[in-house]
């Protein structure tokens, strides 16, 4: 180890200037999230604790990390875990990485819903159960249903449940939704973070995203609407009247999903496309008609 590497401070500034090199998106905060977790240290501890010398057994893991951050691999996978709503959820290449704008959901629902509701909702999609697991722990008194045609999936979404103490008011069920047959006017809400990437948009995206999350989660034929097209019919099946649908778009879709609600989700009233913070098209909203 270089003169350069001894304290934490030079440390992340190091691996800062490396990930930078390797073009990684975000290089000063992945550098600060692994040697967070080579130095056992919090963000707040990289900063009291600048001045100390690392000792070698972390450099050595922190160096690992680094280079598997340099290779492209997101450091949420490398870490094994991403924070969604002030919540902890454990991660693995099984499952999207969960991404600021799908709060967007549960903050919509926060505005429908008092807090102590008693909500009946399903989640189309869920992943890491990222959506589905919020939305029990904002709700205490709501139960739900995360439905995931991964069984890998499923095994994550169902640990995190467990691990923020929702699991008793959520049921896993592995099913392809766009053919799911849910109980007629059984539902308050449901949510769904669909594969909506086309396939032209998969071949450009970051390699990031491309070389390492799951593709089934991610990309939807007929231009990325297939899996939005199919929800809608058992939305409106599965929804009460006055029941909501909050569903996300990808950021040019809007108009073509207002269409098809209105092709495909006939039953569905008062659509809009909600915007995220960066003013783009983001969910889909409708409600079941009385």
């Amino acid at each position: 180890m270089d003169e350069l590497r001894r304290t934490v401070r030079e440390a992340v500034s190091w691996a800062e200037r490396e990930l930078a090199a390797a073009g990684v998106d975000a290089p000063r905060l992945s550098a600060e999230l692994l040697a967070g977790r080579a130095f056992g240290l919090s963000r707040l501890g990289l900063i009291t604790h600048h001045t100390d010398t690392p000792a070698p057994g972390s450099m050595d893991t922190f160096y690992a990390l680094v280079a598997r951050r340099a290779a492209g691999e997101p450091a949420a996978y490398i870490l094994g875990e991403r924070e969604f709503f002030g919540l902890d959820f454990r991660v693995t290449p099984d499952v999207l990485i969960p991404r600021p704008e799908t709060e967007g959901i549960v903050e919509e629902a926060q505005r429908l819903f008092l807090a102590d509701t008693p909500l009946v909702f399903a989640d189309f999609g869920t992943g890491s159960g990222a959506l589905a697991v919020t939305l029990a722990h904002e709700f205490p008194a709501a139960r739900g249903l995360a439905v995931d045609i991964s069984e890998q999936a499923l095994a994550v979404a169902s640990g995190n449940a467990r691990a923020n103490g929702v699991a008793e008011r959520l049921d896993f069920v592995r099913a392809d939704f766009t053919t799911l047959e849910l109980p007629a006017a059984s539902l308050d809400l449901l949510v769904s973070n669909p594969p909506y990437v086309t396939e032209s948009e998969y071949a450009m995206l970051s390699p990031e995203v491309r070389d390492f999350e799951p593709a089934l989660a991610l990309v939807s034929p007929e231009e990325g609407l297939a899996h939005i097209r199919g929800l809608l019919p058992v939305a409106v099946r599965a929804l009460r009247p006055g029941g909501v649908l909050l569903c996300e778009l990808g950021c040019g879709q809007g108009p073509a999903a207002l269409a098809l609600t209105s092709e495909s989700g006939p039953g569905l009233c008062n659509v809009t496309i909600l915007k995220d913070y960066a003013g783009l098209d983001r969910i889909l909203k409708a409600f079941r008609a009385d």
